[in-house]
């Protein structure tokens, strides 16, 4: 299987943080989400990833070779979108097309026309008159224009409203209706993660609790709500994590691990993350 984006034992060591032997592998035509709390390592990875940082150790890959300053074509085939849009607000979109051509040997002045078109951009307005949702849909469109075939995207959907959300949603999926396209983005928001994402890497001060196949690790735990005393019955070794409240107790427990007559309801992403980390080891 080709991939995409392949990180092998990434390693980054500040005076208050530690990215510590990371893994994971995005196979080509495929999305990855990757999730965290702030400060788990999300932004660390992603520029590690981009070369806008050096690693202590570990080996990263991206559409098979390794980035460095000087991959001047592997760089033409990345687009980047991060939270916030970084171009100078004074410009109007003409401008950021030109400014692009010479940015880019690989700039479609078509294709950033149709993106322009398709994303309702003002072409008489100023960058610094556009609302976050314009903002964002014009770094999308750009990212888009030159010969991408890895999206990288850091909480691209932050701040939006939900329309506008599920409106660069679908346009990431439409990206990837060409096979040779992939997509890696961190977001805080798993409900979009969930609708979108193949993978999903989860990020903890630093480690990876798990890089798995959205479908699988979905498929893989329930959420069981029942007693005290009903849970205290289940396999120790089978519950992530729990939590009591006034209207009962609840628990992320492993799906074929699970006796019949418990209620057991599916597991969101945000569920499995949060019982892994909020709620996990708390055992009765």
């Amino acid at each position: 299987m080709e991939h995409a984006l392949e990180i092998k034992n990434l390693t980054k060591t500040y005076s208050d943080f530690k990215l510590d032997h990371v893994n994971m592998e995005l196979p080509t035509g495929c999305i990855m989400g990757l999730i965290g709390e702030n400060g788990a390592g999300k932004s660390t990875t992603i520029r590690l990833i981009l070369d806008l940082a050096k690693a202590d150790s570990g080996e990263i890959k991206v559409l098979g070779e390794h980035l460095t300053t000087e991959s001047r074509a592997l760089k033409e085939q990345i687009g980047v979108v991060m939270d916030e849009c970084n171009f100078p607000e004074c410009l109007k979109l003409r401008e950021i097309g030109k400014m692009m051509q010479g940015c880019y040997k690989t700039w479609n002045a078509a294709r950033f026309e149709e993106l322009k078109q398709k994303f309702c951009l003002p072409e008489g307005k100023c960058v610094k008159d556009f609302s976050r949702g314009m903002k964002m849909k014009l770094s999308i469109a750009v990212a888009l224009s030159h010969d991408s075939k890895l999206l990288i995207l850091d909480e691209a959907t932050s701040g939006l409203d939900p329309i506008v959300r599920d409106e660069i949603l679908d346009i990431f999926l439409d990206f990837i209706q060409d096979e040779s396209h992939s997509i890696f983005i961190s977001s805080h928001i798993l409900s979009d993660l969930e609708k979108i994402c193949d993978y999903i890497t989860f990020l903890h001060e630093g480690k990876v609790v798990f890089s798995e196949e959205k479908t699988e690790l979905l498929d893989k735990y329930v959420i069981v709500r029942c007693s005290e005393q009903e849970l205290s019955c289940l396999d120790p070794s089978a519950v992530i994590g729990m939590r009591k409240s006034s209207f009962g107790t609840e628990a992320l427990v492993l799906r074929g691990r699970v006796p019949e007559g418990y209620i057991k309801d599916p597991a969101t992403i945000e569920d499995i993350m949060l019982y892994h980390v909020k709620h996990g080891g708390k055992r009765l």
